[in-house]
């Protein structure tokens, strides 16, 4: 696929996009016409987060597309303004749950993993860099009481996508030969970092255990102590294709709005369960009474993770320079989302 001429015209005028995305219900209004965005006809595409992330970053194939927190700050810090964010953020996941270790190393507690080897699939990968911004800004550790690896989760050959700006006293290797979770179940490494579980934890393998067992009450403390809720990913429009259109930031935006919203009601509905989950209705009614609402897109209520995500990302050396949070969204959003 070659990629998308920037202003291409349907028959009956509406600006023609390729939007890839993977297929998330808050988004599937949005990709399958039910839900439209003025004055845009769409085609979605629907791929693995792996392929999209990919294809976008190397070779920019389309005109939209979902797009690593991590990898878009990382390019915006060192001058790269090809890409244009909008506030919409399909994925969110804490990340406590992402730290992975052997269950009979020596590895029981946050403190224990100073003067410790681990692994991350990529230093740029956004899980990571929240994972290590907790172990920095919750536990006390610092980046150069570790030696870090780089190399694939479960096969060998992955590498960075975006260049790094490590700080001083940082040790890090990358390792192309191996996998994390061979090294792991070796153990030649104490710990890894990872969105992807490794292959191991998920076949059930005994030997490797997260390293917080009862993640989900850590993050729900993290989450009232910070009123941070990590965004893993945004949505990107190819800044070829915004700026002779800028209006097609919030058509978008409202858009994909109007298909979170819509998923939400389909989440709380009692009367016939639209998901199979029992009880789901009563899980997402808890989860809207702690949070609010539920996946805000927009600045204003994701300000506090912005921020904390734009200082770990500083810290590590994803970002080149430490970015503000009205340097990353379209212009056209910016009077709407006070940015």
């Amino acid at each position: 696929m070659t990629a998308e001429t920037p202003a291409a015209l349907s028959a009956a005028g509406r600006l023609m996009l390729t939007i890839a995305i993977s297929d998330y219900d808050h988004v599937r209004d949005f990709a399958s016409g039910r839900v439209r965005a003025e004055g845009i006809d769409t085609t979605f595409l629907t791929l693995t987060i792996e392929e999209i992330f990919f294809r976008f970053v190397k070779f920019r194939e389309w005109a939209v597309s979902e797009m690593s927190m991590g990898k878009y700050v990382a390019l915006r810090s060192q001058g790269d303004t090809s890409l244009t964010a909008i506030p919409v953020f399909p994925s969110r996941v804490f990340r406590h749950s992402s730290i992975y270790v052997r269950r009979d190393g020596a590895v029981r507690a946050p403190a224990d993993l100073k003067g410790r080897k681990i692994g991350v699939p990529e230093w740029a990968q956004t899980a990571a860099v929240y994972s290590r911004g907790a172990l920095i800004h919750q536990y006390g550790l610092k980046l150069q009481d570790i030696d870090w690896y780089q190399a694939g989760v479960n096969e060998p050959g992955r590498t960075e996508k975006v260049k790094l700006n490590l700080p001083a006293g940082t040790r890090y290797t990358a390792v192309p030969g191996k996998s994390l979770d061979a090294m792991l179940l070796a153990g030649e490494l104490d710990a890894i970092l990872t969105a992807h579980p490794p292959a191991s934890f998920e076949r059930g393998d005994p030997k490797i255990v997260r390293l917080f067992e009862d993640y989900r009450a850590v993050e729900e403390a993290y989450w009232r102590d910070t009123g941070i809720f990590p965004i893993m990913h945004v949505v990107a429009i190819r800044s070829d294709v915004l700026a002779p259109h800028p209006w097609i930031a919030v058509n978008l935006f409202n858009a994909f709005e109007e298909a979170k919203r819509r998923s939400v009601a389909r989440a709380l509905e009692v009367t016939a369960t639209r998901f199979p989950v029992p009880w789901i209705y009563d899980l997402a009614a808890k989860a809207q009474a702690q949070f609010g609402e539920l996946f805000p897109y927009g600045v204003e209520p994701n300000r506090p993770t912005l921020e904390a995500f734009l200082q770990y990302a500083f810290e590590q050396g994803v970002c080149h320079r430490r970015l503000a949070v009205d340097e990353l969204f379209a212009d056209a959003l910016a009077s709407r989302f006070k940015v």
